[in-house]
């Protein structure tokens, strides 16, 4: 499943990642050609977010219900 993201601040960034690391499944998120870990601040901090960002999550839909509830915030679908 992937969603668009939208992280703009230092503050949001912090509480996606937290949220993200909680998962037991694997999410990354992708901006051009890169794949970054979405549980990793450092990879996250790494991008050009001006540039559009794009949240794959790999699960079932039942398992990621929780988790894109908890991040709705950021989605900008």
């Amino acid at each position: 499943m992937i969603k668009n993201l939208k992280l703009n601040t230092i503050n949001a960034i912090k509480e996606f990642v937290n949220e993200t690391a909680k998962c037991q499944f694997d999410v990354d998120i992708i901006s051009g050609r890169y794949v970054i870990n979405a549980k990793s601040i450092m990879g996250v901090l790494s991008l050009d977010l001006d540039k559009p960002i794009a949240l794959h999550v790999r699960c079932n839909d039942i398992d990621s219900k929780d988790y894109l509830k908890a991040i709705s915030n950021f989605i900008i679908d």
